[in-house]
């Protein structure tokens, strides 16, 4: 995180910790999660897209498991999957702190794994 007149900036492949809402809306947990929107986003608008990470392993086909290896600083409390089937928007000032910035190749795959969750049939 990095301050721009007074604001906060994030950076895609952030690591923050922040409020995940679950899918019934009512209720929310705060866990760690990745910044996927772009920096140019990020620089734009109050919100940031994020994929949450737990420490319930496995159970989907778009879970990618993220490990110390996966990071480039930082460190994660625990072995975790990143659930892109899961993907959301929050406020920035949402936001507790960050902790980590994930590699390059971990963004690719969520992005690849984000493809084969939209694919338009043909």
């Amino acid at each position: 995180m990095e301050q721009v007149l007074g604001r906060v900036t994030f950076r895609q492949r952030d690591v923050v910790i922040i409020p995940v809402p679950f899918s019934d809306q009512k209720s929310v947990k705060v866990r760690p999660a990745i910044v996927v929107s772009n920096d140019k986003v990020n620089s734009r608008t109050e919100d940031l897209v994020l994929v949450p990470l737990t420490s319930v392993l496995g159970g989907s086909e778009f879970a990618l498991r993220i490990d110390e290896a996966s990071l480039e600083r930082g460190r994660l409390l625990a072995l975790s999957d990143a659930r892109v089937d899961k993907i959301f928007t929050a406020q920035k000032v949402l936001v507790k702190r960050r902790v980590g910035t994930v590699r390059q190749e971990v963004l690719h795959a969520i992005g690849r794994k984000l493809s084969r969750l939209i694919a338009v049939a043909s």
